[in-house]
């Protein structure tokens, strides 16, 4: 949804916009859904499937830098027709293996520009591991010394290529947390081009801001992915025995672990909604008492975060990742952070929740970060505008 709000709000001023991705599926059965108000290039084929790299164990090298190189050329077919290039993909060294002469911007979202499963997160815990050796237990737990040996090599190839890609053309973190996990691993020189540009909102699709209207009790808005790394399960093996019979938990969103949270956790009071259009999502966290992000791994810059400041609901999250520095997105107050679970729910549950305006808080807009990021498209495209 990022891609989409920065483009949409880039045609609302005037510049001329096209989103470029895959041709499967086709476009035309999901441009609803994607909200895009531009065209559309199906420019890349899926070359993605494969290379079995669960079954052998091991990060194969090369794949990666493949796949990027593909993507590199289906850019490069249509490049010419256009003053820019901003880049939101998964392969942090595409920018390799595009010409310094080409205007290529790329945005990182996740830990991938050094970690192959872009997470950082491993056996249900933060991972801080520097040396690529570490890494080998991510594709099998138990790697033998053959698979140590080629994983190792994969990930080495892998930081290298993205580090050569990241001294040849700009790179927009989305955090500053992001950066600076990314220099952890990459080396300093390949921060040289880099810039810091929060996540930010559609406030255009955000409801009306409204107070919450519950005669009794609280309802709790929760919306992530059902997996390990967002924290819905240890929230809800915290929250759900203590819970007050007058409160809900709306719970948003489906994955690995979904099947598993609603046989353990679904409840009168606990509430699993799965997947549903984005509006009901915006809906119920405009309306809730209180969000909870309860992510346990290190998110670069959550949106959820921002919807939740931007609709004035108070926002528990654990003070991790980029999370601390979106508190400038809200009133004074509004974003708690906690430095565990416990912590978090025990607050959650005595503490008085205040529904606030989100006027004084700085914009969480496309367009308020617009500045930045035509600063970086210009930098490269002297005298004349960037469209």
């Amino acid at each position: 949804m990022h891609v989409v709000t920065l483009g949409n709000s880039l045609l609302s001023q005037g510049h001329e916009v096209v989103l470029m991705g895959r041709n499967t599926p086709a476009y035309s059965l999901c441009a609803e859904a994607v909200g895009f108000r531009g065209d559309f290039i199906a420019g890349f084929t899926d070359p993605f499937r494969g290379w079995k790299e669960p079954q052998l164990g091991i990060f194969i090298p090369g794949k990666r830098s493949f796949f990027a190189r593909n993507i590199a050329a289906g850019i490069m077919r249509h490049a010419g027709n256009f003053d820019v290039v901003h880049y939101h993909g998964h392969y942090p060294m595409v920018g390799k293996y595009v010409p310094e002469s080409l205007n290529f911007v790329q945005t990182r979202h996740d830990q991938g520009s050094d970690c192959l499963v872009h997470t950082r997160f491993k056996n249900g815990r933060i991972c801080n591991e520097i040396n690529p050796s570490a890494c080998a237990g991510c594709v099998t737990p138990l790697p033998n010394r053959l698979q140590a040996v080629i994983s190792t090599r994969a990930v080495s190839q892998y930081r290298r290529h993205t580090a050569e890609a990241f001294q040849r053309h700009p790179v927009v973190f989305v955090s500053k947390f992001l950066r600076d996990n990314a220099a952890r691993g990459l080396g300093q020189r390949a921060m040289v081009l880099s810039a810091v540009v929060h996540n930010f909102c559609d406030e255009a699709a955000l409801p009306e801001k409204l107070q919450a209207v519950h005669s009794s009790g609280r309802v709790l808005h929760v919306a992530g992915r059902l997996d390990a790394a967002k924290g819905v399960g240890p929230l809800l093996d915290y929250l759900s025995p203590r819970l007050p019979l007058d409160w809900r938990v709306n719970v948003f969103g489906d994955g690995p672990l979904g099947t598993e949270f609603r046989a353990r956790y679904r409840s009168a009071q606990v509430v699993f909604h799965g997947h549903v259009p984005r509006s009901v999502v915006l809906a119920s966290a405009a309306s809730a008492d209180a969000i909870v992000v309860p992510s346990v791994w290190e998110e670069p810059c959550g949106t959820v975060v921002l919807e939740a400041l931007r609709v004035g609901r108070p926002c528990f999250a654990l003070r991790r990742g980029g999370t601390p520095e979106l508190a400038r997105y809200g009133n004074p107050g509004q974003l708690h952070l906690f430095e565990s679970m416990p912590e978090l729910v025990d607050e959650l549950l005595s503490v008085p929740l205040k529904v606030s305006t989100p006027s004084l808080g700085e914009e969480a807009t496309a367009l308020a970060r617009m500045p930045e990021l035509l600063a970086l498209y210009s930098a490269r495209i002297p005298d004349r505008a960037v469209s």
